[in-house]
């Protein structure tokens, strides 16, 4: 007959054997994970890439006059809303800011982006904003970063007030200054 504590020994053997399996399986899938989603970001960006140069160039096609246009007759064609859940293949997937929009219309990790930025207590770089959205920080993750940090800047979400230090251009709707606490009644 095998004593208790023999029993629990192996017990607790067999069950650190099963965990360092599943460690490893774990560590395995990571980075497999980490992999898949750089080529996912890749491909995004692809996408987006080309969506932006073919929005560019069909916009500039319908909207230069030709010679025999007399110019007044030609009108701007009208943005339509952006929905937050519709997504369009060809379309602008970061559109530009204008009022009334909230970063739920943005994909998702440019509202992580965006959300950082806007709890950020003052303006933030790209090798900040990288671990707090979940990436790491590495080189490359942060260069890829940065690309979405300028985008949101040119698309009016952001603003670059120093060359790589990005804050929020416009105050993002449900969420709280990081300094809304000390207005006590200002009148400025």
């Amino acid at each position: 007959m095998v004593s208790l504590i023999e029993e629990l020994e192996a017990r607790e053997s067999a069950a650190r054997g099963r965990v360092e399996e599943l460690e490893a399986k774990i560590a395995d899938l990571t980075s497999l994970l980490e992999s898949e989603r750089e080529v996912w970001s890749r491909l995004r960006i692809a996408r987006e890439t080309v969506a932006e140069v073919i929005a560019d160039t069909s916009g500039l096609d319908s909207a230069e006059p030709t010679a025999g246009d007399a110019g007044p007759e030609m009108v701007a064609p009208q943005r339509e809303p952006v929905e937050p859940d519709v997504r369009v293949v060809g379309a602008i997937m970061v559109p530009h800011w204008r009022e009334g929009l909230t970063s739920d219309v943005l994909p998702d990790v440019y509202r992580d982006i965006v959300e950082v930025v806007a709890d950020a207590s003052g303006p933030m770089q790209a090798k900040q904003i990288v671990p707090r959205i979940g990436l790491p920080a590495v080189t490359g993750k942060i260069e890829g970063t940065r690309g979405k940090l300028k985008r949101l800047v040119q698309r009016g979400w952001l603003i670059e007030d120093q060359p790589g230090r990005f804050g929020p251009a416009h105050p993002v709707a449900g969420t709280k200054s990081a300094n809304s606490g000390n207005d006590k009644g200002s009148s400025l």
